[in-house]
């Protein structure tokens, strides 16, 4: 299973939200420090999110990317990306793989535009609040489910996926094990799962699961897991 440390991206600070909710914020400094950071614990991917554009729905880090991809780690790199302008923007900055959400949602026509041009290099955010797609950086619902979402990705030949429980993200409260699992059974994507994980037991239960791979956010920031020891257990 593959870790992927998070680096959130707000006002150009590293942050991490609580809930999702931009008023919930707490800042972890430079976002190119704390990439070095985990590249000395030995990532071997990183999980870049732009929350301002997430919000606002323009991207504002592209030059930051450059900066953390010239460090030499493959990133995967989400939020205000609306257009195919900004994918190749995105793409161009260095990003080895973009996750769509919100546009995969409001624009299917552009999704499989885009998964058609650029492949393995799209991924799809699916971000569910009881069981709901949740989409525009987590403030509106669709009236679709996350699994449906997933399966109609999935058909349009994507690949990889971040899935997401509102619910638990940012709270360090466990991961939600079984909708994970069950999106990755039920769609034939590979799932990264994201939200709540607090611990390396938490880690182990996720790869046990057959999890393709976690994102860790608060939990390495906070100090709660040793990203070193949490990368050597689920490689």
């Amino acid at each position: 299973m593959i870790l992927f440390p998070a680096i959130d991206i707000l006002d150009g600070r590293a942050v991490r939200l609580l809930y999702g909710k931009k008023n919930e914020v707490t800042d972890y400094g430079d976002p190119v420090d704390r990439a070095k950071q985990w590249l000395d614990c030995g990532a071997e991917f990183l999980h870049v999110v732009d929350l301002s554009g997430a919000f606002d729905g323009n991207s504002h880090i592209n030059g930051t990317l450059e900066k953390i991809a010239k460090l030499g780690v493959p990133v995967q790199s989400g939020g205000g990306l609306r257009s195919f302008a900004d994918v190749r923007s995105r793409l161009n900055a260095g990003a080895a793989r973009v996750v769509l959400g919100t546009v995969a949602c409001t624009d299917p026509a552009l999704f499989a535009a885009l998964t058609e041009t650029y492949k393995e290099k799209i991924v799809a955010g699916i971000d569910a609040k009881d069981g709901q797609l949740s989409i525009k950086g987590w403030t509106e619902l669709s009236d679709e489910t996350a699994e449906d979402f997933g399966r109609k990705a999935a058909d349009m030949g994507v690949r990889y996926a971040v899935f997401t429980d509102i619910s638990k993200d940012g709270a360090m409260q466990g991961p939600s094990i079984e909708p994970t699992r069950a999106m990755q059974e039920k769609t034939g994507l590979d799932v990264i799962a994201s939200g709540g994980i607090a611990s390396l037991d938490d880690l182990l239960k996720l790869k046990a699961a057959g999890l393709y791979g976690a994102i860790l956010g608060r939990s390495i920031y906070a100090g709660a897991i040793d990203l070193t020891e949490a990368i050597r257990a689920c490689r």
